[in-house]
């Protein structure tokens, strides 16, 4: 019997069976049995990314069960993580060896594999996606086979930033750096003139910075920045350094945030902006993203203010963040240095989707990449321009899984 099991969010119940698997010789077993095959991670995509609802006897496969380990090899400066592990449980495990990640994303609370799959990311103006700290991939074929896919094969950049459509990974090994200190301050009422006048200046001001605003007349509500080490701005073109711990949604719990007030401590306690104990957020959410080369960033923000009227009654919080460029095929940065346009919506589907055509007829000629775990409504004839390497990954999907054992609707809808 199908069990009725939901996303992160609660949007999207899942409709094939899920299966718990034991070991990745089970998974094996599973993957080579199965005529469609899907795995769940931590279930923080937004839609049916992660769902067979085009075949009756389709599987998901949970790796909940496999036992997570993290072996870093100090002679490459690599960690290898294996099972469905989250962020936070990896960079727990690293500092206690000393060792560090370059990045994290704002919730540490998503699984490794997934965020890569997706593209998924931080922020900084020289820090990439996730993806770009990955080294190798094991993944499980649609025969059932292991196979692993590292950096420098033919295959890799078309294989990290995949969606699931090659397989099953069962273990990422990422590049890693001895363990570091940042410290996290937090300023407010930044002016929309200001930004214009130096959006450069101001998304370098910090190794990672966070751009928080609900597109009204006062600008940027907050702006949150991480530093590497001690150093920090004493001054930020005419914002107010914030004198209490902030977060960025009203009303939002502060004890869930990450340290503020500008004490150092450890990369893993700075950089997300949700702490690894506590659940994130102000409660059900949606949420989107659309990712565009950096040097259009203000034409998207006056384009998205005039359409504040429109959002303001879906929206919780909007969040810019910069990203470098990479050379993974499905990457939202691939090939551009990227500013980020983050969307955290409220929980009400049929609103929310009716205000993203607004805001994709807006972005999308700008070059904006929706992230792939998010609510859009782009479909294959809008997204094919925006990535100059899709038709190579269709050649790599054909070869790799011909039958598309991991096929499904929204795979459909991205690439025909």
């Amino acid at each position: 019997m199908t069990q009725r099991e939901t996303n992160w969010a609660g949007n999207h119940t899942y409709r094939a069976r899920i299966e718990r698997v034991r070991s990745v010789e089970h998974l094996q077993e599973v993957v080579a049995a199965a005529p469609r095959v899907r795995a769940v991670g931590s279930r923080h995509s937004f839609t049916d990314l992660t769902d067979i609802t085009d075949v009756d006897d389709g599987v998901l496969v949970s790796l909940v069960d496999l036992p997570t380990t993290v072996d870093v090899d100090p002679t490459s400066s690599t960690a290898r993580v294996t099972g469905r592990a989250a962020y936070g449980e990896v960079a727990m495990r690293l500092q206690a060896e000393g060792w560090a990640l370059a990045n994290l994303a704002s919730l540490p609370h998503i699984s490794v594999s997934g965020a890569v799959a997706t593209g998924t990311h931080g922020s900084g103006v020289e820090n990439g996606s996730l993806a770009t700290a990955v080294a190798s991939l094991d993944i499980v074929g649609p025969d059932g086979e292991l196979r692993t896919v590292r950096r420098g094969d033919a295959d890799f950049e078309g294989s990290v930033v995949a969606l699931g459509a090659l397989g099953v990974v069962t273990a990422v090994t990422l590049d890693v750096e001895p363990t570091y200190d940042v410290r996290q301050d937090v300023w407010t009422g930044l002016s929309w003139d200001a930004l214009a006048a130096d959006v450069e200046q101001i998304t370098s001001s910090a190794y990672s910075v966070s751009l928080f605003t609900r597109w009204g007349d006062a600008g940027i509500d907050q702006v949150w920045l991480k530093s590497r080490g001690d150093e920090a701005p004493t001054e930020l073109f005419g914002a107010l350094a914030a004198t209490t711990t902030m977060h960025m949604l009203e009303g939002g719990a502060i004890e869930s945030v990450t340290a503020q007030g500008g004490v150092p401590g450890p990369w893993l306690d700075r950089l997300p902006h949700f702490r690894w104990e506590f659940t994130p957020s102000l409660g059900e959410e949606l949420q989107s993203e659309y990712l565009l080369p950096r040097e259009h960033a203000l034409v998207a923000v006056e384009r998205l203010r005039t359409l504040r009227d429109l959002l303001g009654p879906v929206l919780q919080i909007s969040e810019l963040r910069a990203v470098a460029a990479d050379d993974h095929w499905l990457s939202s940065s691939y090939g551009h240095d990227v500013m980020g346009v983050h969307f955290t919506w409220v929980r009400d589907v049929e609103r929310v989707y009716a205000v993203l055509p607004a805001i994709e007829a807006a972005l999308l000629p700008l070059g904006a990449r929706p992230h792939w775990g998010k609510c859009f409504v782009a479909g294959v004839d809008q997204l094919e321009p925006l990535y100059p390497r899709m038709a190579d990954f269709r050649a790599l999907r054909d070869r790799v899984d011909p039958n598309r054992v991991f096929g499904n609707t929204f795979l459909d809808r991205a690439f025909g």
